[in-house]
């Protein structure tokens, strides 16, 4: 009888958690899977004493390690993200290790809030240049945020992903790419856009799958897009096509992308709108032209004769792309063969560093907004990415991180656990739009946060103007070589011109006089 009553009691009580698991919103792995996901949480919890005797370190896991992932989920939540009792990183022994070097002096001190990591104050950090201003774009602008939204698509993520996503810009004053699976009613939430005209130009396309000018700028019109962005290749597959099989064509899907029901959707792995940098160049123009709006390009890095023969073609500044977007090879949204995952398209730092070196050349850098995305919403790799020469950073994973995500990696399964990346009606329910964009613009504006902070350490205001001198790679504790020459760049790339320094720094420290020189300790490194 005992027993009995133990054993209803226990189904009672299961019963109870399950019935308050399904209808919370906080949590979209407890939603999806009442009861058991707390095994889960008891299990991260002690993780680390796990980790210490039995399985891995803090920082080996991959793509992103424990100390990666709760910094995101810390940050996003606003919890208190800072750690203590030194580092985890075996900096003795690492190679290939970022050290940025922080300056005695500076022209100016930082704000009490980012001195002291408030998260109350929402920290504001424009874009070092204006999107479209050197070409004299009918809607150029500048971007209120440095840290910007990567493109991943309505399809490989669920409609309360994009959702969320969409209101955290808004509440960021972000910027969210469409990806190049056209732009869903779940893009309209508030955010503004960046549209992404990918290979089958989902869309803006017609009844024959070809480029159709009119509906791209009645699309544009109809949405607050900012910004156009040809997609040439992704970090993930480069070269390669996508392929959305049959079965995960829902009729929404159908419809924004402009493809038929039931039929296998196969991405060409290039354009047939252009077929060299010169026809790209004419095809980017007459969309710049028709639209008013800034129009650039998003590619990983392989051969180099494309980037020479695009510097060599817009260094008469007659046409030209807007912005570039460099994509690194160890991006990770899009599902994709192993070997093109592994092997395929250089790493971020090695490709961006040449295209920027290649421009730079060409005297053509403060001409053109570069943007990196492939691993950078985490500050060290954003820290480096601005060093050479990047003046924004797109980030993905971490904000699937930020809006629940737990690495599963079954992205491509559409089975993905917490809802983010899947079109499983059940498995989407979890996620809940409107406690997800609060988790994401947290996250974006912590990052923001941290990035203002460095940059003041380096006596600096933006983090823009932090340079290749001010980083170096470390050889275990043996020695550093600034960046500036393990990339081979020359003295002042990696940094804004004159007049952009000028115009930034006064928008950032808008007390200081601008007009005389700052000391020679604010333009040095110790």
């Amino acid at each position: 009888m005992r027993a009995k009553s133990i054993l209803g009691a226990t189904v009672a009580g299961l019963a109870g958690v399950a019935v308050r698991d399904l209808t919370q919103k906080k949590h979209s792995l407890t939603r999806n899977f009442p009861v058991i996901a707390h095994l889960r949480f008891t299990l991260e919890k002690i993780g680390p004493e796990l980790r210490q005797y039995i399985i891995t370190s803090n920082d080996e896991d991959r793509p992103f390690s424990r100390d990666q992932r709760s910094w995101v989920y810390a940050s996003s939540k606003n919890e208190n993200n800072y750690t203590g009792f030194g580092t985890d990183n075996d900096v003795e022994h690492l190679h290939n290790y970022p050290i940025v070097k922080h300056r005695t002096f500076s022209v100016s001190a930082p704000s009490t809030a980012v001195a002291h990591g408030h998260h109350d104050e929402k920290i504001e950090l424009p874009a070092a240049k204006v999107l479209g201003g050197p070409r004299g774009r009918t809607h150029a602008f500048r971007p209120t945020s440095v840290v910007n939204v990567s493109a991943m698509s309505f399809g490989s993520l669920s409609g309360n992903a994009i959702e969320a996503l969409n209101r955290g810009v808004a509440l960021a004053g972000a910027l969210h790419n469409t990806g190049e699976g056209g732009l869903s009613e779940h893009h309209r939430n508030g955010g503004d856009l960046i549209f992404q005209v990918g290979t089958a130009y989902f869309g803006c396309r017609d009844e024959q799958g070809r480029f159709d000018l009119a509906r791209l700028k009645d699309l544009v019109q109809s949405a607050p897009v900012k910004a156009i962005e040809v997609k040439l290749s992704q970090g993930a597959k480069p070269g390669l096509g996508g392929l959305l099989p049959a079965a995960k064509i829902t009729p929404e899907i159908s419809r924004i992308r402009g493809i038929p029901m039931g039929v296998d959707c196969a991405s060409p792995s290039r354009h047939a709108e252009f077929d060299s940098v010169d026809s790209m160049l004419d095809w980017v123009e007459r969309i710049a032209d028709e639209t008013g709006l800034p129009v650039g390009i998003k590619s990983a890095v392989g051969e180099q004769d494309f980037w020479d023969q695009l510097a060599e073609q817009m260094s008469g500044r007659t046409r030209g792309v807007d912005f570039i977007t460099v994509d690194g090879g160890e991006g990770g949204t899009g599902a994709a063969p192993l070997v093109f995952t592994d092997t395929v398209a250089l790493p971020f730092r090695v490709g961006f560093a040449r295209v920027y070196s290649t421009f730079a050349r060409a005297g053509l850098t403060d001409d053109v907004a570069f943007i990196g995305s492939g691993k950078l919403g985490l500050p060290d790799n954003a820290l480096v990415a601005f060093a050479l020469g990047a003046d924004m950073v797109n980030v993905a994973r971490e904000s699937m991180l930020a809006l629940g995500c737990i690495q599963a990696q079954k992205c491509h399964t559409d089975r993905c656990p917490t809802g983010v990346a899947t079109q499983d009606t059940w498995l989407a329910h979890g996620l809940d739009p409107a406690l997800k964009s609060v988790r994401l613009a947290n996250y974006i504006q912590t990052l923001r946060r941290d990035l203002l902070k460095v940059s003041e350490a380096c006596g600096v205001a933006h983090p823009g103007l932090i340079d290749a001198d001010s980083i170096e790679i470390l050889d275990g504790n043996r020695s550093g070589v600034p960046l500036r020459e393990v990339y081979g760049y020359q003295p002042g790339w990696g940094a804004l011109g004159p007049e952009l320094e000028r115009e930034i720094t006064s928008i950032m420290w808008p007390e200081r006089d601008h007009d005389t020189e700052a000391p020679e300790s604010a333009t040095a490194t110790d």
